[in-house]
């Protein structure tokens, strides 16, 4: 970006009519000097339909590749690869490198995302943000219990053995469809709404960053075993330091990253999971403009570091989490309350939950939603919300302990995700294809 003082002595003309000059001159300056591969980069990143279709090629050739007899052992050998330093911690296989370390990368980006949005973005005003926000909370708790049901049904029909009220080891898994990939509900969201108000997709990303708040507590209160205490002293010295670091006029950025790098250590080692190092980065981040910068600190970040989250961590947390190696023994288990739970609760739970907390929220407590929509028109974008994809990969491998639960898990949360896609896809092209919205075409 030009220096605004250097331009006004450049043109020797330091008043208000220069500023016309000096977008135009920026402008230019900008196009001259990004290359063709940058601008690619960034308009893949940036746009929710690409980024979108991006990830799912690689989740799709995981899926492929596990399931093809020339690949599908090389392709677990490669998962299992152990990698790293020979320290505790360190020393991990790829697909738990890729699920521990690339996936921080991933909520890095979510807590600095969380920031600006709170500090100024849709966060910054409750009075707009509350419904969304509750809609968020309704499309958690229903997806929730509608597992527990499946599950207690299994129980009763004798399907499942329980000394208890619910077996303890799977109903766990209440967790799992509790998420709502944004990445994926935007991009379905992006290919089927041509049309439709924008304050549709507004309301669907103030939900989104909630969803993944909330998912980030679930993760921190449910999925954490505290281990020694002098590693939760390394997590508070480090983001103190990090925090007045982030807050310098000139960033010492060797001395950043070794600290970021040091939180997410000491995340790994005390029981916490590591992935919220990266939330924690994100959310000590300030989000107001300091030292006449034109842009606050935390949103520069977010778009320096989306084109490494959209790009390499999610496609390869994406490509190892959809290999799953389906036998014929798989689809005889479609019965299993892991796989009838999970998928229900996110082709159901998961919109029936947003519609009806909207819907209490806008006719019970008089809340209101953006001028000119009305519940209705929420339905396919509450369709979306039941792609789980991402998050819910990650809760299914801390929720179960057995390898063959997770894998059943992890094939829910496939099945559901697409199922759900497909469903908020047609609905969404039939709510386009409504009169009513022909006004908001541009």
């Amino acid at each position: 970006m030009v220096d605004s003082r250097f331009l006004a002595e450049e043109l020797n003309d330091p008043d208000e009519e220069s500023l016309p000059i000096q977008s135009e001159l920026e402008e230019i300056d900008l196009e001259e000097h990004v290359s063709p591969v940058r601008r690619f980069i960034h308009h893949v990143s940036f746009s929710d339909r690409l980024s979108g279709m991006f990830m799912l090629v690689f989740a799709v050739a995981g899926l492929v590749l596990a399931n093809l007899s020339g690949t599908s052992h090389f392709l677990t050998w490669l998962s299992q690869f152990q990698v790293g330093l020979h320290a505790p911690g360190l020393f991990m296989s790829v697909h738990d490198w890729c699920q521990n370390g690339l996936l921080s990368l991933f909520f890095l980006v979510v807590g600095l995302e969380l920031k600006q949005e709170l500090a100024t973005g849709s966060l910054s005003d409750p009075r707009k943000a509350i419904v969304p926000m509750l809609g968020a909370a309704g499309g958690m708790v229903a997806p929730s219990l509608i597992y527990i049901l499946i599950l207690w049904i299994s129980v009763k029909t004798g399907l499942v053995a329980s000394h208890g009220f619910l077996p303890a080891d799977l109903s766990r898994g209440w967790a799992v469809p509790t998420a709502t990939d944004i990445a994926f509900s935007l991009a379905v969201f992006a290919l089927f709404s041509n049309g439709l108000p924008r304050e549709i997709r507004s309301f669907l990303l103030t939900l989104a960053t909630v969803d993944d708040f909330l998912g980030i507590l679930l993760i921190a209160l449910l999925f954490t075993s505290f281990n020694q205490w002098y590693w939760f002293i390394g997590i508070a010295v480090t983001a103190t330091m990090w925090y007045f670091i982030a807050r310098m006029k000139k960033i010492p950025k060797v001395l950043a990253v070794i600290v970021c790098l040091a939180m997410w250590y000491f995340f790994e080692q005390s029981g916490v999971h590591s992935t919220l190092a990266g939330v924690l980065i994100g959310l000590l981040a300030p989000a107001d403009l300091r030292y006449d910068e034109n842009e606050p600190r935390a949103q520069r970040w977010h778009d320096a570091l989306t084109p490494l989250s959209v790009l390499v961590a999610l496609p390869l947390f994406a490509f190892f989490a959809t290999a799953i190696n389906v036998t014929d023994d798989s689809w005889t288990v479609l019965t299993s309350p892991i796989i009838l739970g999970i998928v229900a609760a996110l082709i159901i739970g998961k919109p029936l939950g947003v519609l009806l907390m909207t819907w209490f929220s806008v006719h019970l407590a008089h809340l209101k939603l953006a001028d000119g929509l009305k519940v209705r028109d929420l339905i396919g974008m509450a369709c979306t919300c039941g792609i789980g994809f991402t998050v819910s990969f990650l809760i299914a491998a801390l929720a179960f302990n057995g390898v063959h639960n997770v894998e059943e898990a992890r094939l829910a949360v496939l099945i559901g995700s697409v199922l759900s896609a497909c469903i908020a896809g047609f609905v969404l092209h039939l709510q386009a294809k409504n009169p009513k919205y022909q006004n908001f075409v541009d």
